[in-house]
């Protein structure tokens, strides 16, 4: 029996570990451009000549020639096998590890499943090579001889059995050959008929350069146009994406561009966008998003402009969404698709569209826009309302006032009246709402060093751990605690690095922002309880947590504040004298009362 690690639990090692703080552990690393340099740990050398791309999450060795990805660092360097550098690598990211036994029937089916394909690619090429038919259909396309072989692209001919007698005859097993979809069984016991038949042939190569399925054009209008292989042993539909492992050779990372077809990433690719990729015949599954992710900091779709584009791009968008990432989309004119457009306007015009690409809600407004007659009252409110659902599932406050502003300017309709029809059902607005009410106008509260409750000390230590953990929730904070001051100099100080940090990012570097902190004049013993210690519940309604935590310290401040103003207006009554005193007491007195409706409010939340 051989372990064998699942090819998921491989692909989640490699999202999560990033290769330079691998690489960290063994080299000290300087930045250098876009990439980090040091010392080859596999060499003696004085002057560095590694090199860590944490783009393309690769290393390499100018010097002595070693190269590779994280799992193979980690192989060279602990002198390990494969298995035992993904046990290594899941238990330093805390990703647990299921080993299992597969025995090696399992092992030689894969690997035949590989070399059947591998010569079915050749066989399907050379066809291509020989067909003018298929070779003036592709001229006709823009694609040359070079992006032909780049893409292993090939020809099906129109025999009912040419690749199956090819197969046979090179010793490959029919039922074999059936199990990964080439061929399929006939009417006779027997019989067996090419699946492929007259058709362009678009190998589907995974990011180890092991042909694992393939796709089939017709050159003419006969349906279906494209055929899939099934799935398999090596072949899942939901998993791969075309053209990724050019991508994974040749791309920055810096961006992902997803489109529809074959053609659009031959055509794409061969102008010179080296970072598209298609989904197979299928809707965007979570398991491709997640490529998309991995292989782009920035993923766009283009989709065509007709209804199953919109349709198919607000799918890829949920499913995008759910995984954490925010896509851009690139709009193309009415009947056209990403091939049509580049080879009719070039790279340049192409590349101007991606950078005027839109943010994923603009995008909903504009289709939706296209769909009502702002004109029309009736139609202005159906628009409105359907734009309110797709604000609502937005989670920053900031990003939802955004486009409510947005929405407002485009259709007339107040900023208020669109806030209302959000609030309704929506309790994070509710509470949100409540909140602008209850500190509208609130007094700046200067801080008050020697009267912290350990309830408030708490508080406040709670959320600056919710700060640093995410940025909606700094947010959220940083909103509502304006201007009542945390009493604490040092929390200031921490949540005035914190904002510093969130200025232009998502997240933060907890460790560098740690080591950061100790630099500071700042209580060393509060730095260690902020980040060695933990939350001491389990929260399963962060809204409430948050707006408790908030309500704690604000609460604190308002009666310290109601303290002073009531020892002012004794002080000043123990004095009665100037009617000047009269109007202190009398703006005193309406301080007061404000704050008593303040604590109410609160109190009663």
């Amino acid at each position: 029996m051989t372990i064998y690690i699942d090819n998921e639990t491989i692909e989640k090692i490699k999202d999560s570990g990033d290769i330079v703080d691998i690489v960290s552990d063994y080299v000290q690393l300087k930045r250098s451009g876009a990439n980090f340099v040091g010392l080859c740990p596999f060499h003696n050398e004085k002057t560095p000549s590694f090199t860590v791309s944490q783009s393309k999450q690769f290393f390499h060795c100018f010097g002595c020639g070693e190269s590779g990805d994280l799992i193979t660092f980690v192989m060279k360097r602990e002198n390990l096998d494969f298995t035992e550098a993904i046990k290594f690598l899941g238990e330093r990211l805390g990703i647990p590890i299921e080993s299992k036994e597969v025995d090696k029937k399992y092992i030689n089916e894969r690997e035949e499943a590989y070399r059947i394909n591998r010569e079915a690619a050749r066989f399907f090429y050379k066809n291509l090579t020989t067909n003018n038919n298929a070779l003036k259909y592709l001229k006709k396309r823009q694609i040359s001889a070079k992006t032909i072989r780049q893409f292993g692209l090939g020809f099906a001919q129109d025999n009912w059995e040419s690749l199956y007698n090819y197969l046979t005859k090179r010793g490959f097993k029919a039922e074999e050959i059936e199990k990964i979809g080439l061929i399929a069984k006939g009417s006779g016991n027997n019989s067996y008929y090419d699946r492929f038949r007259n058709r362009i042939i678009f190998p589907i190569i995974d990011t180890r350069s092991r042909v694992v399925g393939f796709g089939g054009r017709v050159l003419d209008d006969t349906m279906p146009k494209y055929l899939n292989s099934r799935d398999s042993i090596v072949f899942n539909k939901g998993r791969h994406l075309y053209g990724l492992n050019l991508v994974s050779k040749f791309s920055d990372r810096e961006k992902i561009l997803l489109v529809e077809g074959y053609m659009d990433v031959i055509s794409l690719y061969s102008r010179g966008i080296t970072y598209s990729v298609a989904s197979l015949g299928t809707a965007l599954t979570e398991e491709q998003g997640k490529l998309l992710r991995r292989y782009g900091k920035e993923v766009y779709i283009c989709f065509d402009s007709d209804t199953a584009g919109i349709k198919a791009s607000f799918k890829a968008i949920d499913v995008l969404l759910k995984i954490g990432v925010s896509p851009r989309i690139v709009l193309l004119p009415d009947n056209m698709d990403p091939d049509d457009y580049i080879n009719k306007y070039g790279l340049f015009e192409f590349e101007k569209l991606i950078n005027q690409s839109l943010h994923y809600i603009d995008y909903k407004i504009h289709v939706n826009k296209k769909k009502y007659d702002l004109n029309r009252p009736e139609d202005t409110i159906k628009f409105t309302k359907e734009i309110v659902k797709v604000i609502k599932s937005l989670k920053s406050p900031v990003e939802q006032d955004v486009f409510i502003k947005k929405i407002s300017q485009d259709t007339g309709i107040s900023k208020e009246a669109i806030e209302r029809e959000i609030r309704e059902g929506s309790s994070t607005y509710r509470r949100t709402d409540r909140k602008r009410k209850i500190n509208k106008d609130r007094p700046i509260i200067k801080p008050v060093q020697d009267r912290i409750s350990s309830g408030s000390k708490k508080a406040q230590l709670d959320l600056i751990r919710l700060a640093i953990d995410n940025r909606e929730y700094f947010e959220v904070i940083n909103e509502s605690l304006t201007n009542y001051n945390i009493f604490n100099q040092n929390y200031q100080k921490i949540f005035q690095l914190i904002e510093n940090e969130y200025e232009d990012k998502n997240s933060l570097d907890k460790d560098a922002l740690f080591d950061t902190l100790l630099r500071q004049d700042i209580d060393k013993k509060l730095v260690e309880a902020i980040f060695h210690g933990k939350l001491e519940y389990e929260p399963t309604d962060m809204e409430q947590v948050l707006s408790d935590l908030i309500n704690t310290i604000i609460l604190e401040r308002l009666e310290e504040a109601r303290k002073d103003i009531i020892k002012q207006i004794e002080d000043i009554e123990r004095k009665k004298s100037s009617d000047q005193i009269d109007d202190g007491l009398k703006k005193l007195f309406m301080r007061l009362t404000d704050i008593n409706e303040r604590i109410k409010l609160l109190r009663q939340e």
